[in-house]
């Protein structure tokens, strides 16, 4: 699937689930992510429970459902492979009415690779 083309096309809700390094487990309800020229996908994150989560383990899942589609999506497994803090480069991405303005909040610009892609209904028969 063209991750790009579909995120920047397609209205939803999306959950992006993380665990800290001891696997207790956090869903935060996050907007559509970014996607990068090189594929990767980028998520806009506070200092909060899923951004310390990915501190101490890197691997996270995104559920996107489509609106009004009853069961339609995509599933998306993913590792951290770096992040930024740059407020430019920040600013540069923002496509999303601005939830906060205040320039003293610290946001992480948190990139992924992609591991697994899957539908949002459906069963993975693939191996591991």
């Amino acid at each position: 699937m063209n991750l790009k083309a579909y995120f920047e096309g397609t209205r939803g809700t999306g959950v992006l689930s993380t665990a800290d390094d001891s696997g207790r487990v956090n869903a935060a309800v996050y907007a559509r992510p970014y996607v990068m020229n090189d594929g990767s996908l980028a998520f806009f994150m506070r200092d909060r429970r899923s951004y310390a989560n990915l501190t101490s383990n890197p691997h996270a899942a995104y559920l996107f459902r489509e609106e009004g589609s009853g069961y339609q999506g995509v599933r998306l497994y993913m590792s951290k492979i770096r992040e930024e803090t740059d407020p430019a480069k920040a600013e540069e991405l923002r496509r999303r009415c601005k939830v906060d303005d205040n320039p003293e909040t610290i946001r992480h610009l948190v990139y992924f690779k992609t591991d697994k892609e899957l539908p949002l209904i459906g069963a993975d028969t693939s191996p591991e």
